[in-house]
């Protein structure tokens, strides 16, 4: 498919377009991912936890929301 049929297609609204995309190589854009190990205290890891639990959620869930808060907030005072 043409890239303006693409284009006419998305733009009419009146179709999906999922079918058209081949999504085996879609990036999003700044969320590659890149392992990195961190040494927490105990106490730090239990309250992690104990957090995480309460949430219902991971302890690598939480602690990527709550670095993204903290990094969001830097950014916006920085602005």
């Amino acid at each position: 498919m043409k890239a303006k049929d693409f284009d006419q297609k998305f733009d009419a609204n009146e179709e999906d377009i999922i079918n058209d995309l081949d999504l085996t190589t879609a990036r999003r854009v700044n969320q590659e991912q890149k392992r990195v190990n961190v040494d927490f205290p105990v106490w730090m890891i239990e309250s992690l936890d104990k957090e995480a639990s309460r949430l219902g959620v991971t302890r690598q869930s939480i602690i990527k929301v709550w670095l993204a808060e903290r990094l969001e907030k830097q950014q916006s005072h920085q602005a």
